[in-house]
C-alpha cells in the first residue's frame, strides 16, 4: 500500500514518539535496509531534546517535583504533543494543563498555576517591543472619556489567577537558597516586560479582577464597577496608576459609540 506524503510524515511522526510502534513503511538506511534500532536511537533523540527543552522553560516546577519525576511528565507530555512551531522556545504553551490533567501530580495541586506563570515568564520575554503607557497620556482627558475607553493590554501582560500563592512559591525559588512561603492565600500574577527585564508582580487580591477584566478588553468603568462590586476597599486610583507604573498596557482606545 503506497501511502500519500502526508500519511508519511503523520505515520513517522506517530513511530517517533511513540517507540513501541512498529517502524513506518519506507524508513530504511541508505542501503535499504529497515533498522528499527537506529531510529530508536534517532527516535531516543528526539525525546531527550523536547524534554530538554520543557526542563529549560519550566525549571522551577522541574524543581518543586524532582528531576525524575519532571522526566516523567515531560515525557508523557512529549509523547502526545508535537511541537507547533520550528521555534522550540515555543514548545510546552500548554503544558501547564498537561499537569493539571496528569494523575501522579494530582495531589500538587499549585503545580499547573506555578507552570503557568513560567510559560508566561517566557512568552513575555519572546514578546514584542511596544512602550508602556503612562499616566501622562491621561493628562488633561475628561472623566468621562477615560472612563468610556479601553486599555490595550502590552503584549507581554499576562495575569495568572490561582487559588494558590503561586506566586510566593515562584519567587521562594529564585535564589539559591528556598526563601519560606507563609500561608495558603490566593493570589493573582501579573507577568509583564514593559522594557529589558521580565517582571513577575503579585497584584493585591481586591485588585485581581479590575485587572483580569481590563486585560479583557473592558472599559475602564466596566472594570472599576466589577472591582467593587468583588471587594468594597478596592481603591480605583492606586490600581489604575499602579498597573500603568508596572507597565501592563501599551494604548488606550475609545469605545465607537461611547464617546462623542
Amino acid at each position: 500500500m503506497t501511502m500519500s506524503f502526508i500519511e508519511s510524515q503523520d505515520a513517522f511522526a506517530d513511530a517517533l514518539l511513540h517507540p513501541g510502534r512498529p517502524l513506518p513503511l519506507g524508513i530504511t538506511t541508505a542501503r535499504g535496509v529497515a533498522d528499527s534500532s537506529r531510529f530508536a536511537v534517532y527516535s531516543n533523540n528526539v525525546y531527550v531534546g523536547l524534554t530538554t527543552a520543557l526542563g529549560q522553560r519550566f525549571p522551577i516546577t522541574k524543581r518543586l517535583v524532582g528531576s525524575d519525576f519532571f522526566a516523567g511528565m515531560a515525557r508523557a507530555y512529549a509523547a502526545d504533543h508535537k511541537p507547533a512551531s520550528p521555534l522550540i522556545m515555543h514548545y510546552g504553551d500548554d503544558f501547564p494543563d498537561f499537569i493539571a490533567a496528569f494523575p501522579p501530580a494530582a495531589t500538587l495541586a499549585y503545580l499547573p498555576d506555578v507552570a503557568r506563570i513560567e510559560a508566561a515568564w517566557t512568552r513575555a520575554y519572546h514578546a514584542a517591543d511596544r512602550l508602556p503607557l503612562t499616566v501622562t497620556a491621561f493628562a488633561g482627558m475628561a472623566p468621562e472619556r477615560l472612563a468610556e475607553a479601553a486599555l490595550v493590554p502590552h503584549p507581554s501582560a499576562r495575569l495568572i489567577q490561582s487559588d494558590f500563592p503561586a506566586g510566593a512559591i515562584w519567587s521562594a525559588h529564585q535564589g539559591k537558597t528556598l526563601a519560606p512561603v507563609a500561608g495558603r492565600q490566593a493570589e493573582a500574577v501579573l507577568v509583564v516586560r514593559p522594557a529589558m527585564h521580565v517582571e513577575v508582580h503579585i497584584i493585591p487580591p481586591r485588585d485581581a479582577a479590575f485587572v483580569a477584566l481590563l486585560l479583557d478588553g473592558a472599559t475602564i468603568v466596566e472594570a472599576a464597577q466589577a472591582a467593587f462590586a468583588a471587594a468594597p476597599d478596592f481603591d480605583f486610583g492606586s490600581a489604575f496608576v499602579g498597573l500603568l507604573g508596572l507597565g501592563a498596557f501599551s494604548a488606550f482606545e475609545p469605545i465607537e459609540g461611547n464617546l462623542p
